[in-house]
């Protein structure tokens, strides 16, 4: 008869004897095939575009602190009018340019404040041969 402690040495011999083969054995490769990300990949970002300059500083002194009133005197009715908050932008349309009048004040108190043009003025936001166009085109009518 073989000893009960005996069997289990042959036992514990054994499982330790076929770990140790399963481990001597080389890795088994299997082929993955490549997945594709969850998600989709993020594009480059557009390429930066530099924001173009300030427009020269100074105002036309023929138009600022103007009442609407004598504004329209001079240039007619605007062709657009705006309201944004304190803030109303009249605008005129010439033949070659754009002139753009913004009030602040009051209500009912509105002077101009600022003045652009499209094209703007060489040394200032608003070009002085528009604006002449402009009181021109309104006497000429």
């Amino acid at each position: 008869m073989v000893h009960p402690f005996a069997m289990i040495r042959r036992a514990v011999s054994l499982g330790l004897l076929f770990l140790l083969a399963a481990c001597a054995q080389p890795p088994k490769t299997v082929a993955v095939a490549p997945r594709a990300p969850a998600f989709a990949p993020v594009p480059p970002p557009p390429p930066a575009v530099p924001i173009p300059p300030a427009p020269p500083r100074g105002e036309p002194t023929d138009y600022l602190n103007l009442p609407q009133a004598n504004l329209r005197a001079q240039l007619g009715q605007p062709q657009f009018v705006r309201q944004d908050g304190a803030t109303e932008m009249w605008r005129y349309d010439g033949v070659q340019c754009r002139a753009f009048f913004f009030f602040y004040g009051a209500k009912g108190a509105e002077t101009v404040r600022h003045v652009e043009t499209l094209p703007a003025g060489a040394t200032s936001a608003a070009d002085p041969l528009c604006l002449s166009a402009l009181r021109s085109a309104r006497r000429a009518s």
